[in-house]
C-alpha cells in the first residue's frame, strides 16, 4: 500500500503541473488577445484605405463626366466659330483682294515719284554748272 506521504507528494506534483498549465493558458489567452487586437487594427486600416480609394474613384468619375460635358460644349462652340470665320472670310475676301491691288498700285506710283525725283535732281545737278556759268556771265562776275 501507498502511504499518505506518497499520495500527498503525487497530489503536490499534480497541483504544480496544473498551476503551470494555468499560467501557460493565461499567457496564451493574453497573446491571442494581442493578436486579435492587432488583426482588428489591421482590418480597420485596410477598410479605411478601401473607403478612401472608393471616394477617390467616385470623385474621378464625376470629374471625367464634367470634363466630357465641357469638351462637347467647347467642340460645339469651336464649330460655330469656324462657320462664322468662314462666312467672314467669304464676305471680306473681295475687299482684301481690292486692297492688295491698291497697295501694289501705290507701290508703283511711289516708285514713279521716286524715279521722277531722282531724274529731276540729276538734271538740276547737271544743269547747275551751266546755270552758274550763265549767271556769272550775265552778272559779269569773273
Amino acid at each position: 500500500m501507498t502511504s499518505n506521504d506518497d499520495i500527498l507528494r503525487a497530489l503536490g506534483r499534480v497541483e504544480g503541473r496544473l498551476t503551470g498549465i494555468e499560467e501557460n493558458m493565461a499567457l496564451l489567452r493574453q497573446e491571442m488577445g494581442d493578436e486579435k487586437a492587432n488583426a482588428h487594427d489591421s482590418r480597420a486600416a485596410i477598410h479605411k484605405r478601401l473607403d478612401e480609394q472608393a471616394r477617390q474613384i467616385a470623385h474621378l468619375d464625376t470629374r471625367v463626366a464634367i470634363s466630357g460635358g465641357a469638351d462637347a460644349q467647347l467642340r460645339a462652340e469651336i464649330g460655330t466659330l469656324k462657320e462664322t470665320v468662314e462666312k467672314n472670310q467669304e464676305t471680306v475676301g473681295p475687299a482684301l483682294e481690292e486692297w492688295k491691288r491698291m497697295k501694289s498700285i501705290g507701290y508703283g506710283i511711289s516708285g514713279l515719284i521716286a524715279f521722277a525725283g531722282l531724274t529731276t535732281g540729276g538734271f538740276v545737278a547737271y544743269a547747275s554748272d551751266g546755270a552758274v556759268a550763265a549767271l556769272r556771265h550775265w552778272l559779269k562776275i569773273s
